[in-house]
């Protein structure tokens, strides 16, 4: 038997950013916009907050998220919230921003500090404030998932927290919001949803309504996202990423991310690399680590995909299919650990913890081959100095 999760109502389509004021005014009167700094000057802020204000909505905002979440914007978006007696929270703006929307929305409701939530250790029992969350990069898919990612800025862990109380209530999906997002980025979140997608399908526990969402998703950014990273403007290459970037979230909220995830927070906790693009820098050498006990799946992807590749052996549709993941991560100029600036004496001391902390996290053990400690030390080690180029020419 298997559940799905979603958002209980996804407004998707062009211009559909016009319906926040109408839609927040059935869940509330008072709304907390939660955003950042890029947001206000692009002047997404002040749209979502005009359109509110028209509809009767007060409307308070929060500009305080600064790239990857931590528990101290959660803690001052709650005290705003709080404060303003706010009965709804609106957020605009990539993964950080609904992250955080996310925290304040279940702990506003259920008390305690969004680290008691770490591992289970509190359920939350509430429903959490109403969310609309409208997300402008096109790449996390959080708009569409019941987890968040939030740095504890005391232990240097990124606290990976799901439950179903953290699904927004209401997604609204406009790809034209994604046409500033810069190049650096669209490849980042591109290659994030691409490892939602790829996880989700080859996790322990994928099943065929996830696999569907996953094999779609996967389909659309190996077809759209360089064109997408190559010319912004290009509306129909950035509407078919983020639709793909939705539903790769909807396919891991539902089969969990794998081995990449559970390395990957941990580098941005404590070398600060942009989630998307840790997960690109390690995709390479997990994959190769992971493929020969995976074999089947990535050949029916890479089938579903590439249709040539059908009557092609498992291990060979399975290599094609990573090799040409390698290439598209190479078109879109992905660095390795080391050419980020990562201090390699830092970073090999680090090791060990950020073993610890992925393993804690529980992802790698949705992985088709579950590492020890000591292998995910020498994945680190090796993607620290992997070049894509060796590989993909």
């Amino acid at each position: 038997m298997y559940t799905m999760h979603f958002p209980r109502q996804v407004v998707y389509g062009e211009d559909s950013l016009k319906n926040v004021g109408e839609i927040a005014r059935q869940e509330g009167t008072r709304a907390l916009l939660i955003s950042d700094q890029i947001m206000e000057e692009l002047g997404n802020v002040s749209v979502c907050r005009q359109l509110m204000e028209e509809a009767g909505i007060d409307v308070i905002t929060y500009l305080g998220v600064e790239s990857e979440p931590t528990d101290a914007y959660v803690d001052e978006a709650l005290f705003i919230c709080r404060e303003a007696a706010c009965d709804l929270i609106v957020s605009i703006g990539g993964g950080s921003c609904i992250d955080t929307a996310k925290a304040v929305s279940v702990v506003m409701t259920n008390g305690g500090f969004v680290s008691d939530y770490m591992n289970q250790k509190t359920i939350a029992s509430n429903d959490g404030l109403p969310l609309i969350a409208i997300p402008t990069t096109g790449g996390t898919g959080s708009e569409a998932t019941d987890a968040t990612v939030i740095t504890n800025k005391n232990n240097g862990i990124k606290m990976m927290i799901k439950q179903p109380a953290l699904m927004p209530k209401i997604a609204i999906v406009d790809p034209l919001l994604t046409i500033s997002t810069p190049k650096n980025t669209t490849a980042a979140v591109g290659i994030d949803s691409l490892t939602h997608a790829l996880e989700a399908y080859i996790s322990k526990r994928a099943h065929p309504f996830t696999d569907q969402l996953a094999r779609s998703s996967f389909q659309l950014i190996m077809e759209n996202l360089k064109t997408a990273y190559q010319d912004g403007s290009n509306r129909t290459a950035r509407a078919n990423t983020m639709f793909a970037s939705m539903q790769a979230g909807m396919a891991f909220s539902n089969a969990s991310v794998c081995l990449v995830h559970g390395m990957s927070r941990p580098i941005g906790a404590l070398f600060h690399v942009p989630h998307g693009i840790s997960n690109a820098m390690l995709l390479p050498v997990v994959l190769e680590y992971s493929k020969d006990s995976c074999q089947e799946r990535l050949h029916e992807l890479a089938s579903h995909v590439y249709p040539e590749l059908k009557d092609e052996s498992p291990n060979e549709g399975a290599d094609i299919l990573v090799h040409r993941i390698l290439t598209l991560c190479e078109e879109l100029n992905i660095p390795n650990l080391g050419s980020w600036g990562i201090d390699k004496e830092a970073f090999e001391q680090a090791c060990p913890k950020m073993a610890e902390d992925a393993l804690m996290s529980g992802s790698p053990a949705n992985n088709p081959k579950v590492p020890a400690k000591d292998e995910i030390i020498d994945l680190y080690q090796q993607a620290f100095r992997y070049q894509y180029s060796s590989k993909t020419t």
